[in-house]
């Protein structure tokens, strides 16, 4: 039954007329008659008392009429709601990246969206670069932010977009001691420096903790972890109070804050990820045009 028919019976009975209700709608009265002869033929009852004064709904009508009007208002009510979404007056967002991506790449973003499009709600999860990946292409998370690499499983899962390149930087306690470097002040430091040093780290296993051990490795050093957090503030923290050196991304940092190796940048990609099995809501779309722009 289509949402014509209803509209159009709606009309005959709000006009008590075929006749005029047809000049209403701008169709004839020849349709109108046979549209009332389909519909009244599918539900197998008569849905009009028929006179020469006009029409006026049966009992069966009335109540046809009633579930009529219902469908009209919601199927109308349905379609603001899309037309809603689509122009961004509302809609959800589900986010997904790690400490650096949750913490400090993607506050300000949302912020401007949020400026723009006050009516989009946002559901932000932080989480290792595997996870995030998985997550979007299973549909949790519509957008995520990883470390690439992915593996090939999941970069068969999704549309892939590099963001922007990070540099991993050193920070060391601002007083010399058992935690710290034996160094003078310097903006650099060499892999060799951090021999029995302790070391503040991501936890094993994420993309950017791989990142650091690798690079260690090839240097012919092992870091003598003495904790593993998953916060970048807590990191920050864990050096300041004189525990240990840390690394941390560049976003984390103010402006020539931090220590540059020496031997060659700790450099990671970001990328920007999305299912390519799903279709991006308007305010997906929007959103990720406006991660690329401030990137």
């Amino acid at each position: 039954m289509e949402l014509t028919a209803l509209r159009q019976f709606v009309a005959i009975c709000r006009a008590r007329h075929v006749t005029r209700a047809a000049r209403e709608m701008g169709v004839t009265q020849s349709a109108l008659s046979a549209m009332l002869k389909r519909l009244e033929a599918e539900l197998g009852s008569e849905l009009l008392h028929r006179t020469a004064r006009g029409v006026s709904p049966t009992e069966a009508g009335q109540v046809f009429l009633r579930h009529a009007e219902e469908t009209i208002r919601s199927a109308e009510a349905g379609t603001r709601a899309v037309r809603e979404i689509a122009g961004l007056q509302r809609g959800s967002l589900r986010l997904g990246g790690g400490a650096t991506a949750v913490s400090y790449i993607l506050p300000p973003v949302i912020s401007a969206f949020r400026a723009k499009h006050p009516g989009v709600t946002f559901y932000v999860r932080e989480a290792g670069s595997g996870a995030v990946a998985a997550a979007v292409a299973s549909g949790d998370l519509d957008i995520g932010i990883v470390t690439l690499p992915l593996s090939k499983a999941e970069a068969g899962e999704l549309i892939v977009t590099p963001l922007v390149d990070d540099e991993l930087r050193l920070i060391d306690p601002p007083r010399r001691g058992p935690g710290g470097l034996s160094a003078g002040a310097s903006d650099t430091f060499r892999w060799r420096d951090l021999e029995g040093v302790p070391v503040i780290a991501f936890e094993a296993g994420t993309a950017v903790r791989a990142v650091i051990d690798d690079a260690a490795r090839a240097a012919g050093v092992r870091l003598n972890v003495v904790m593993e957090l998953r916060s970048i503030e807590g990191i920050k923290g864990m050096v300041a109070a004189g525990v240990g050196v840390g690394f941390v991304s560049r976003f984390a940092l103010r402006a020539g804050e931090g220590r540059t190796c020496k031997e060659g940048r700790l450099s990671r990609k970001l990328a920007l990820v999305r299912s390519n099995a799903r279709v991006l809501s308007g305010a997906g779309r929007a959103f990720e045009v406006m991660v690329r722009g401030k990137a």
